[in-house]
């Protein structure tokens, strides 16, 4: 957000605050525990300071205030005695919202604890702007769902998405919590397998041999041409997250299963920290404003509207481009398809009864009639979602020696191949995708490092601009006849060479001009920097 946007928003918050001053509650005390008789559960709400009167609710929203304020059972986490082995605490973290604490058993195998109480103010940059908003946006963390993750599970279990097997805790004042006691105890918590290293003994996770974060992943993508993502695995995944109206998929919320084979190592997707699933912000008279400016906070609602779905993906744009740009539009579409077929009415109902008994009810009764309908609208939310990647698309090579061959594909078509150049071997393909001028507006060509070959043939002036950043190596642009004779005329005058510190041998008679970041395309270790690296 802009300047004049957070003015804006500071503004309403604070002639709200005064409109519901009334009717705010005194600060929220320490939720009352209720243990029972043999203390291995409790009985305690997640959130019961985000109960407010009717006034606040109808500035800031109902959200799921509700289910906050109702007591759950939990069973109670003894560190030493928990997983049939015990559970060393390493390391607390989080991300903008949740705290965590990353857990060992002696075995090695590891767990987190996250936080089912959030604090949505986190996500806003430190100073002014988050002294002004922090206690509204603590509020709205009764935007959240907080056992959506145990929906979101079950859910991804019947699309084919690798997931963590979330389970409710209760933490006590454990002295087995060591530093971490006074920042941890007395607290609900989601306990989960974390996806990391050898994962060979979880079906969950693929019976991976080895589980990495998305800045290995990306990188190894960048330096060895026989790793691959599986995009269909991927655009499951992320199809599955607009049904869930999960908004917040920057690319630290995955984690990457690895499965290597005779052709290299091929990686899925594995979708962590479900937080943001079934969001719901907008039901407030001011938070229907603010939904507005804060375009990415969609809200859980019957319909997936189309024009919401670039808001709804944009923290994950980056990644999207990488990964599922070898897939065509009838890929997405058959993604869909498969999808609502995985997703049936039973397994809808089957999910549903996932999370603590005193809430499931209330969650069923409202979210069913909501997965149902938008169920039925994610084929065309896929293909628009295919549009707005089209629109400006990317073929990234490695650091390694490629050859994009460019050449026409019928009426104002662009066929693109990416080829790995393999010494004393035939070139091996990595991608063939073709592109047409009415959803794709620009094609941006990276080669990165290595020494990469750059084929244009004529028929290849198309409606299409057409971006070639070399990177470093020594590269060659060449244009050939269809028969492979060098033509004498050059292609589409929409074609442009970016050039950094490495100059192509053979410009063609392409438009050639300055890379205005070269850093981030010259090499592997540069591309990352496209990324939300922040794990």
């Amino acid at each position: 957000m802009n300047l004049r946007t957070w003015i804006f928003c500071g503004a309403w918050g604070l002639v709200a605050q005064q409109l519901t001053a009334c009717s705010s509650p005194a600060p929220a005390r320490p939720a009352a525990v209720h243990w029972d008789a043999d203390s291995t559960s409790v009985r305690v709400p997640a959130g019961p300071q985000y109960a407010r009167g009717a006034v606040w609710r109808f500035f800031w929203g109902q959200h799921y205030r509700g289910i906050w304020n109702t007591p759950v059972t939990a069973p109670v986490l003894r560190l030493a005695s928990a997983e049939r082995d015990s559970l060393l605490p390493l390391r607390a973290g989080g991300s903008y919202q949740s705290r965590t604490l990353r857990l060992r058993t002696t075995k090695g195998y590891q767990f987190v604890l996250r936080s089912i109480d959030k604090d949505m103010s986190a996500a806003l940059p430190v100073g002014w702007k988050r002294n002004l908003l922090r206690g509204l946006m603590k509020d709205q963390t009764s935007a959240t769902l907080p056992y959506g993750a145990y929906v979101a599970a079950r859910l991804a279990a019947a699309a084919g998405v690798y997931h963590a097997n979330p389970r409710l805790v209760y933490l006590p004042d454990d002295p087995f919590l060591g530093q971490f006691r006074a920042s941890y105890a007395n607290a609900l918590y989601l306990l989960e397998e974390r996806p990391e290293g050898d994962q060979r003994h979880a079906h969950s996770f693929g019976f991976s041999p080895a589980i990495y974060n998305s800045r290995h992943l990306l990188t190894v993508l960048r330096k060895r041409p026989n790793a691959s993502v599986d995009p269909h695995a991927f655009l499951r995944a992320r199809l599955l997250d607009m049904w869930l109206g999960d908004w917040s998929r920057r690319e630290d919320q995955w984690r990457w299963a690895s499965f290597p084979g005779p052709g290299g190592t091929r990686f899925r997707p594995i979708p962590r920290d479900r937080d943001q699933a079934f969001f719901r912000f907008d039901d407030g008279v001011l938070t229907r404003v603010l939904s507005w400016f804060l375009t990415k906070f969609q809200s859980f609602h019957t319909t997936m509207r189309l024009s919401n779905v670039d808001a709804l993906t944009i923290t994950a744009r980056n990644l999207d481009r990488t990964l599922l740009s070898p897939l065509s539009s009838a890929d997405f579409r058959a993604e869909a398809d498969s999808l609502q077929k995985r997703l049936s009415d039973a397994v809808i109902d089957e999910a549903l009864k996932a999370g603590p008994a005193e809430t499931r009810a209330v969650i069923a009764a409202e979210l069913a009639p909501l997965l149902r309908a938008r169920r039925a609208q994610l084929a065309a939310v896929a293909q628009r979602y295919f549009e707005i990647l089209s629109t400006e698309a990317w073929v990234v090579g490695t650091d390694h020696a490629e050859r994009f061959v460019l050449s026409g594909a019928g009426p104002g078509r662009l066929r693109v191949q990416l080829l790995a150049i393999r010494k004393n071997q035939a070139d091996s393909l990595i991608l063939e995708r073709v592109y047409d001028p009415q959803t794709t507006k620009q094609l941006n060509l990276y080669g990165l490092a290595g020494d990469d070959e750059f084929r244009i043939a004529p028929d290849a002036a198309v409606g299409v601009r057409v971006g070639i950043y070399g990177g470093l190596g020594q590269n060659q642009i060449t244009i050939h006849s269809l028969a492979g004779s060098k033509a004498t005329a050059g292609p589409s005058p929409g074609f442009t060479l970016y050039t950094s510190n490495a100059a192509a041998t053979e410009s063609g008679g392409l438009a050639t001009q300055p890379d205005a970041h070269p850093e981030l395309t010259n090499n592997a270790l540069g591309w990352v920097k496209h990324y939300r690296l922040d794990d």
